[in-house]
């Protein structure tokens, strides 16, 4: 009997995990998720490679090691995760692969600091990738307007990209035309698109979590809650139906070029009132991928529902962004806010994740 998650992967929505780890590569659980799960990518962050490094002693081998040659927190933060980037490639290869490069990816992050400074981060992403070195890594950049040039610039470069921190629609449909100017410019100048591939990454339940209390602060009815973020999500899903589409995705598709995929992010569900696969089970369809924390993963194996729901009630989710207008919530300031929120919490967990590297190795040094 198949799991609830290779139903998905039968609708075909892709499932990769949003967690990276010493522990996932190394100790078969990567490899288990894939066989019984149909996991087939894997998602990081600073916050994620925080928490992995944090806990217990599975880097202090390496730390070592690297304490040798490298003092600079960063330095030695990017020598560890490289490493498990290249091992999850590695181990994702196959995948990648089997499947024409659709899947198998797996994601690191440029330094969120950098995400206001389009040649920082275009620098940046040039050397995550040389670092890398693999054919199925994806580097991340935020969809923030000073990176919007980068990601075009990277795609151009024959780059892969994940698009991270989208919250809005019009910062989607912006990122959707620098992957197609990317795309474009490296046709033009005789590169091959079939080697790209790239997916942009829509953060869901922080969009309830914004729009909620300010629901509640609006003295709102309470049926209004819990729906902004599936109805975000569901009208993206449309825009992309449209913008590849058309004479000018034609022309790209024709050379070979492939579809800048949407991913669900954060699709844990944060309010405990509200059902815990909230945002697998609404947002199901092909072409799409969903990232799933462990706990959600899961929480959805156990008890979640497979349906074909992406395109369902596709008026309604107009209708209820006209009545959280009407309700005296600002969309446009809700995502304005998430956005600089997102990149400030990622930006803030990349220099606690230094600081705890900094105290690692006066650790492994002082023992």
């Amino acid at each position: 009997m198949a799991s609830r998650l290779q139903e998905l992967s039968k609708l075909g929505q892709s499932v990769w995990i949003d967690y990276l780890s010493r522990r996932l590569v190394h100790e078969g659980e990567l490899a288990t998720l894939m066989r019984e799960h149909a996991v087939v990518g894997v998602t990081s962050n600073p916050t994620i490679f925080q928490k992995a490094i944090a806990e217990g002693n599975a880097y202090d081998e390496q730390f070592r090691e690297v304490l040798t040659r490298q003092d600079d927190a960063k330095e030695v933060f990017l020598e560890l995760a490289v490493k498990d980037v290249q091992d999850a490639c590695d181990l994702l290869r196959s995948v990648w692969d089997g499947g024409g490069g659709k899947d198998g990816y797996v994601s690191i992050e440029v330094d969120p600091n950098l995400s206001l400074d389009t040649d920082a981060t275009t620098a940046e992403a040039q050397r995550l990738h040389d670092l890398v070195d693999r054919p199925n890594c994806f580097v991340k950049i935020p969809a923030t307007q000073a990176s919007l040039p980068a990601i075009e610039e990277m795609i151009a470069r024959g780059r892969n990209i994940n698009v991270t921190l989208i919250f809005s629609l019009q910062r989607y449909f912006e990122v959707v035309e620098a992957y197609l100017r990317g795309l474009e410019r490296l046709v033009e100048g005789g590169g091959d698109p079939t080697k790209v591939a790239s997916v942009a990454s829509f953060f869901v339940s922080r969009v309830d979590t914004e729009a909620d209390r300010r629901l509640d602060e609006a003295g709102a009815p309470d049926e209004l809650k819990g729906k902004l973020a599936i109805a975000n999500a569901k009208l993206a899903y449309q825009r992309y139906k449209e913008l590849f589409s058309g004479e000018r995705w034609e022309k790209l598709s024709e050379r070979g070029a492939t579809k800048q995929r949407c991913l669900w992010a954060s699709t844990s569900t944060k309010n405990p009132d509200y059902r815990d696969v909230l945002y697998v089970e609404e947002l199901i369809g092909p072409e799409t991928v969903n990232t799933m924390p462990e706990e959600t993963i899961d929480a959805f194996e156990d008890h979640g529902e497979v349906a074909l729901t992406l395109e369902r009630d596709v008026d309604e989710a107009h209708r209820v962004f006209e009545r959280i207008a009407e309700a005296g919530v600002d969309y446009d300031d809700v995502v304005a806010v998430l956005e600089r929120e997102g990149v400030q919490k990622f930006s803030d967990s990349f220099r606690e994740l230094m600081d705890g590297i900094r105290e690692k190795r006066g650790e492994l040094v002082s023992a």
